[in-house]
């Protein structure tokens, strides 16, 4: 008999709470920081302005996101709309692209054209940039076991080592008055993002096409249920994920009695939680057959490599 445990965690609530303020937060500064790139004529501030812009976006869409998937199972949509925060970290990651392209292209259109910075000005913003960052990180990183608050983080942390060269830049050129460290932490911070955003898009891609979650092994998780006392063998075994935190699996599983199914069941779901995180589990058992051996459950990743 299959069986499936709903659960809409409270964690999700606060990292959506979280979301909607960093993105606040993210949006006004970044409105202030492009103001102050024009005025100091930095391009590292005007790009990490137009990053910090995009990430205030790819925040409060992480946000929506998150209130979707909070939202209850329907008739329509049996698991809920909890798959949209894959998508947003997979939105998310495209954005981000986008911008490091339109930003390196500026950056080295500048370094063939030095312009004049104020680097004091442009070095205090970007302080003031960097506190912002490492604020808002710090009130996101409790959530980082969530794909689409993880996705956030990375933006982020784009934004904070962006911050970071930015502040180098102003410091130099206000020390040196050598304009080219300008667009060279430009181009620094672009490589953080397209880096970044590479990553995210692996994953979130990877949860879209239902792949077993990148810190799991379905070999593994097969072997462990066939050890069971009760457990003859493990097989049709599936493991995908419904949403950033939430991960869901199947299996056909072939028990020595049936008639203490109930209670390996309860192990097997107590097993999955505990070793796996694995809380959204349904399992069919099938008798034992005397001609039947244990056979381990293959990784799909190995045959791949």
């Amino acid at each position: 008999m299959g069986h499936f445990h709903p659960h809409i965690a409270v964690d999700q609530r606060t990292a959506g709470t979280a979301l909607g303020r960093a993105a606040a937060l993210t949006l006004s500064f970044a409105a202030l920081e492009a103001l102050g790139g024009w005025w100091t004529g930095s391009l590292a501030l005007v790009s990490d302005a137009g990053h910090m812009l995009g990430d205030g976006a790819a925040l409060l869409l992480a946000a929506l996101a998150g209130w979707m998937a909070r939202r209850a199972p329907s008739g329509r949509h049996s698991y809920g709309l909890g798959r949209a925060e894959v998508f947003a970290a997979v939105v998310n990651g495209t954005a981000l692209l986008v911008i490091a392209a339109a930003l390196g292209y500026e950056a080295l259109a500048r370094l063939g054209q030095p312009r004049e910075v104020l680097g004091g000005a442009a070095t205090l913003i970007a302080l003031a940039g960097l506190a912002l960052n490492l604020w808002i990180l710090r009130r996101i990183a409790p959530h980082r076991h969530d794909m689409n608050a993880r996705a956030a983080a990375l933006h982020v942390l784009g934004d904070t080592l962006g911050s970071v060269a930015a502040l180098v830049s102003g410091a130099v050129i206000f020390m040196s008055g050598w304009t080219p460290i300008d667009p060279l932490a430009s181009l620094f911070i672009c490589l953080l993002i397209a880096v970044s955003s590479l990553r995210l898009l692996r994953e979130g891609v990877h949860a879209l096409m239902e792949g077993v979650p990148l810190r799991l092994s379905s070999e593994s998780v097969g072997l462990a249920m066939a050890a069971h006392e009760d457990v003859a063998s493990v097989h049709d075994l599936h493991i995908w994920t419904l949403s950033g935190s939430r991960v869901a699996l199947s299996a056909h599983v072939v028990v020595r009695d049936l008639s203490r199914w109930d209670r390996t069941l309860h192990q097997l779901q107590d097993l999955l939680r505990e070793r796996f995180g694995i809380e959204h589990v349904t399992l069919q058992p099938e008798s034992f057959q005397a001609t039947e051996v244990r056979v381990p459950v293959p990784d799909p990743r190995r045959r791949e490599a």
